[in-house]
C-alpha cells in the first residue's frame, strides 16, 4: 500500500494513474494541450473515465493528436471514426475535434503557440487555492480573465 496522499475519487489503476501523473499538473505542451482539448470535447456527457479508457483508441484514430493532420480530415476519413468502435462515435463531437483542429492552428500561428495563449488568462501562473483537504474546495472558483491581447 501506497503512503501517497490523493483525493478520493481515483479508484481503478487506470484512474490513480491519471491523478497521480497528470490531474492538477501544469502543462505546457501544445500536442498535450490539444490532445486534452479533444478528450474533453469527447468526454461532454460522459464520465471521464470513459474517456481514459478509449484514450489510446483515440491517439491511434486520431494522428497521434497531430492538429495539422486533424485539421485536414474529410468526409471519408469522419466515416472512418464513426466506425471505431475504439472511439466515442459521436459525428459532432467529431466534427467537433475537425474544427477544433483548425482554430487550434490558427491560435499558434497567431499567438505563437496555444501553450502562450491559454496560460494568458492567469497571467502565466496556475491558480492553486491551498486547501488542505477536499471538502475545503469550494463548488466554483471564479477570477478575472484577462485578454491573452493584452
Amino acid at each position: 500500500m501506497s503512503d501517497k496522499k490523493r483525493c478520493p475519487w481515483p479508484d481503478i489503476p487506470i484512474y490513480i494513474d491519471y491523478h497521480d501523473n497528470e490531474w492538477g499538473r501544469s502543462e505546457h505542451d501544445d500536442r498535450k494541450l490539444f490532445e486534452m482539448l479533444i478528450l474533453e470535447g469527447a468526454q461532454a456527457g460522459l464520465s471521464w473515465i470513459t474517456v481514459l479508457k478509449k484514450r489510446e483508441a483515440y491517439r491511434k484514430a486520431f494522428d497521434n493528436f497531430d492538429a495539422g493532420k486533424i485539421a485536414l480530415y474529410d468526409d471519408a476519413k469522419i466515416a472512418e471514426l464513426m466506425r471505431n468502435e475504439g472511439i466515442i462515435r459521436n459525428r459532432l463531437k467529431i466534427q467537433a475535434a475537425i474544427i477544433n483542429a483548425g482554430l487550434f492552428l490558427g491560435i499558434q500561428k497567431q499567438y505563437g503557440s496555444f501553450d502562450k495563449f491559454i496560460w494568458a488568462y492567469v497571467d502565466y501562473e496556475p491558480v492553486a487555492g491551498g486547501w488542505k483537504s477536499f471538502s475545503e474546495m469550494p463548488l466554483t472558483r471564479r477570477f478575472p480573465i484577462k485578454s491573452a491581447r493584452t
